[in-house]
């Protein structure tokens, strides 16, 4: 590694969130920065590092050599910091839980936030929200919701629920719906199983893409055409109306709640993760897609 300039923990900190993410677009919610924001910001970094610290794929970001090297590193900048974080704030909040799910996934536990923590819990709650897998064994979390069983030896993981998609439309039949085109994803969520069966199934009727589902689910709703979506989404959702009764059967997805083999012990994790585990399963019909909708 060549020598340079000293760089910043700011820097340290955009780089360990795109190495564990995985890429521009899943890092931009973790640092409110955009994404090309965060790639100059790494291509600046790797001129002072002196040689390149990613492989750039359509899929993300895939660490080199020398990228695994300053990921090491950082992770020790990065507890030496967050012991400081810790001294400096006392007892309040000097416990966190991160928690990374998928884009809907991430938003449901937003939305019930008030089952899974309590202000007299003294932890701090974080919800990082990713298309690709979150490395838990790194540390990048503390909690992880994932459509199958963890194969990593350093994890440990329970089946919570299983997760329907189906075809969806805007209840206002206009435009695309109206021509029978297809809403489609580009960017990271493009390798989604989702969005990999639109493709093979409707792919040339695609009229519009968005880069995110929350995107998608906008134009779909402003009868842009029709997309897939999960049920437990889509169904809460009032602009939108399922096309067929059934879900897809070739879409069902299993729900894995996933943790580190040494951290499922400690007793804010085991905590969060028993709540997370009791949201899941009294909502289990709606993630199963059997909600009636009205």
């Amino acid at each position: 590694m060549a020598e340079t300039d000293a760089f910043s923990w700011d820097d340290l900190h955009l780089f360990l969130q795109v190495a564990r993410l995985g890429g521009l677009t899943a890092a931009t919610g973790a640092t409110k920065l955009s994404a090309a924001t965060l790639g100059r910001r790494i291509t600046a970094l790797e001129h002072q590092i002196g040689e390149p610290l990613f492989v750039r794929r359509q899929t993300g970001y895939e660490l080199l050599p020398a990228g695994e090297e300053l990921l090491k590193r950082a992770e020790d900048v990065e507890q030496a910091m967050l012991a400081v974080m810790r001294w400096r704030e006392g007892n309040l909040g000097d416990k966190i839980v991160r928690i990374s799910a998928g884009t809907w996934t991430a938003a449901f536990l937003g939305r019930h936030i008030g089952e899974i923590w309590h202000v007299s819990d003294g932890i701090r709650v974080e919800i990082v929200t990713a298309n690709q897998k979150v490395d838990i064994g790194r540390r990048a979390a503390d909690l992880g919701l994932r459509a199958a069983r963890p194969t990593e030896p350093n994890l440990a993981g329970r089946q919570i629920g299983r997760v329907a998609h189906a075809l969806y439309a805007g209840r206002n039949l206009i435009n695309g719906v109206e021509a029978g085109l297809f809403v489609g994803v580009v960017g990271d969520a493009a390798n989604l199983p989702t969005a990999r069966w639109l493709m093979a199934h409707h792919g040339d009727r695609i009229g519009v893409r968005g880069s995110d589902p929350h995107t998608v689910a906008e134009l779909v709703a402003a009868g842009a055409g029709l997309s897939v979506f999960p049920c437990f989404a889509a169904d809460s959702d009032p602009r939108l109306v399922r096309v067929h009764r059934h879900p897809i059967a070739e879409l069902y997805q299993e729900q894995w709640l996933v943790s580190h083999h040494e951290d499922r012990h400690r007793p804010e994790v085991r905590r969060v993760a028993d709540r997370i585990v009791r949201l899941m399963q009294a909502h289990a019909p709606l993630f199963r897609g059997e909600r009636p909708q009205p």
